[in-house]
């Protein structure tokens, strides 16, 4: 993976009010931890890094971190949090690491082609797993693992064990699991029979809509029916007798 250079400044705003006040201005609250030095809090110039994410296959960056006042530190862009609605950039972990010793990353695993089980015979791609755990040097890490499933055929897959991501990259985890595969269309038997098991969409809404409406309409008559019995006296109620003079 090659290095880009990205510029931060330290940053002592901590507050959730201040950190709030930092973004207006167009910069994004950071943190840079690992190594031998203590966490720093830090500050991004929010175009910059959008920039950076922009051209790059995916948000696995490795930066020669300038901070300012300090010597550039070599890290790895742990994790980007976005705003769930606008997508902003809201936070970002960069965890410093060393040119020769290897670390442990999840990378995004991409599809390249058209399978030959879904040209010609109407299967449908499955992707199974979209991350998967490697370890190498951090200039060896790859940014993303590209499968060519062209070959594929109705029934076939490509699993961990037969992805490669480099001379010097280890993958991680299950050989036999699958990443990618070829399934055969469904009948209509099959499709039918799924259709059967999902039922009306609106049945199940419609029926509480109407014990709801019927629900809100009896608790006024029940409220009403109470008052109406408060107010009438009982018809063997007596009045208390009134004291002689």
């Amino acid at each position: 993976m090659k290095s880009v250079s990205l510029t931060a400044f330290p940053r002592t705003q901590l507050r959730r009010g201040e950190v709030k006040k930092l973004r207006a201005t167009g910069r994004v609250p950071a943190v840079v931890y690992g190594g031998k030095t203590q966490p720093q809090n830090l500050e991004i110039d929010l175009e910059e890094l959008e920039e950076l994410i922009h051209h790059s296959a995916s948000e696995n960056l490795l930066v020669d971190l300038a901070v300012t006042g300090n010597s550039k530190r070599l890290a790895l862009v742990q994790e980007v949090q976005h705003h769930p609605l606008s997508g902003k950039v809201l936070h970002v972990d960069l965890h410093e690491v060393a040119e020769n010793e290897k670390v442990t990353i999840m990378v995004p695993v991409e599809s390249t082609g058209i399978p030959v089980g879904v040209k010609t015979g109407g299967g449908v791609l499955e992707h199974v797993l979209f991350k998967i755990k490697v370890r190498a040097l951090p200039r060896d890490l790859p940014e993303v693992i590209t499968v060519d499933v062209t070959s594929l055929e109705i029934g076939k897959a490509v699993h961990v064990g037969d992805l490669h991501a480099g001379p010097n990259v280890e993958i991680l985890g299950d050989k036999h699991i699958s990443v990618m595969a070829v399934a055969a269309p469904l009948t209509e038997a099959q499709a039918a029979a799924a259709e059967a098991a999902a039922g009306p969409a609106g049945q199940v809404e419609m029926t509480k809509e109407k014990k709801e409406e019927g629900a809100e309409a009896a608790a006024p008559a029940k409220g009403a029916a109470a008052a109406k019995g408060a107010a009438a006296p009982k018809a063997d109620e007596k009045k208390p007798a009134e004291k002689k003079k």
